[in-house]
């Protein structure tokens, strides 16, 4: 579940080991960059951190940022 912290949509989502989590990160970048829209992530072994603000905007959550973590959402289900 998305939560907004710090002025940022973030989720932390968690895999069977690294190799899911990484495809999953390539899936999202694939995504990310059809939206002209990149996250702000990391990742630990099975678990990605995904942090959504939008930069020009003045680092604020706005409807991209909304856009992007539906198509994570689908990606992930």
């Amino acid at each position: 579940m998305w939560k907004e912290t710090d002025g940022k949509l973030q989720q932390t989502f968690k895999f069977k080991d690294f190799s899911e989590a990484f495809a999953f990160m390539t899936r999202v970048a694939f995504a990310a960059e059809s939206q002209q829209h990149h996250p702000d992530w990391s990742n630990s072994y099975n678990k990605v951190t995904i942090s959504l603000c939008t930069h020009d905007a003045g680092d604020k959550i706005t409807e991209k940022d909304h856009k992007l973590a539906k198509a994570v959402d689908k990606i992930v289900s």
